[in-house]
């Protein structure tokens, strides 16, 4: 008996191997970063190279679906967090967390960006492939530095990445002209890599994030069903997208100067007689 008992402490997973339900949820993020690869891949750039698809309908829907599916993969990766705080997460979970988002945050939206350039009538392939490159190394660098960087609570340094790779896609289906398109790209990455400040999404916020993830769902599908006003819709949702990515920070930065001059104005009442 104590031999048996000895055999089975040693064939019990270590606690580190242990999945929890925040790391499930991590892992359909990580997997819809994948897809959304695979569907930029069969949807876009293989009918563009053998001209399979001259109607354009079958590239509008895989890019509608690659889109939605870093939708989805940012609600996994919103929803994990908020488990993680509630349930346990496992010794693990954080790495997990950082390697799911390289996936879904940094490489499909630097793919999505890659095969633009090589498929848009005035795009240049090699620029378009820098600025792939550029997304793919801020996303890198963003989450390297998370993983070091302790930042005080309720804030990210940096845009978060999430938010950085729906602003990048964003640009890219606003179909603005090509260099136009590169420069706010570049944009984007630096503000992810910058030291400007931006919320994180708890309570409020979480719910007003996952509303607008839920709306350019739909906008997206209406864009890829042709509905009625459908690109109306579409490049609305994302000229927001690009004005949050500004605004947001300016909110922060305008709090965080109250919070100064408050603390100023009472340190002189306090040295007052």
């Amino acid at each position: 008996m104590p031999e048996a008992d000895g055999v089975d402490d040693e064939e019990e997973m270590p606690l580190s191997l242990r999945l929890s339900i925040a790391d499930t949820l991590t892992l359909g993020n990580a997997t819809c970063g994948f897809m959304a690869v695979y569907f930029t891949t069969t949807g876009i750039l293989i009918p563009h190279l053998t001209g399979g698809d001259e109607s354009g309908g079958m590239a509008r829907h895989s890019a509608a679906t690659a889109v939605i599916l870093m939708l989805c993969a940012a609600i996994f990766d919103l929803f994990d967090g908020l488990v993680a705080r509630k349930l346990r997460s496992s010794p693990m979970g954080a790495e997990l967390d950082n390697l799911s988002d390289l996936i879904s945050f940094g490489l499909a939206p630097a793919y999505f960006v890659l095969v633009y350039g090589m498929v848009a009538d005035d795009a240049h392939q090699r620029v378009a492939a820098v600025g792939a490159i550029v997304v793919l190394l801020a996303v890198v660098l963003r989450l390297a530095r998370f993983s070091c960087v302790t930042m005080k609570d309720g804030v990210f340094q940096g845009m978060p990445s999430p938010f950085g790779a729906l602003t990048v896609v964003s640009i890219v289906l606003l179909e603005l002209p090509f260099f136009a398109t590169l420069l706010a790209i570049i944009g984007t990455a630096w503000l992810m890599v910058s030291r400007v400040e931006y919320p994180k999404p708890r309570g409020r916020l979480a719910v007003a994030m996952l509303s607008w993830i839920v709306l350019s769902m739909a906008m997206l599908a209406a864009w890829a069903f042709e509905a009625p006003s459908g690109t109306l819709l579409l490049q609305t949702g994302c000229a927001l997208q690009l004005v949050m990515g500004a605004v947001i920070p300016l909110f922060a930065t305008a709090r965080r100067v109250n919070t100064f001059r408050g603390n100023r104005r009472e340190a002189r009442t306090a040295q007052l007689p």
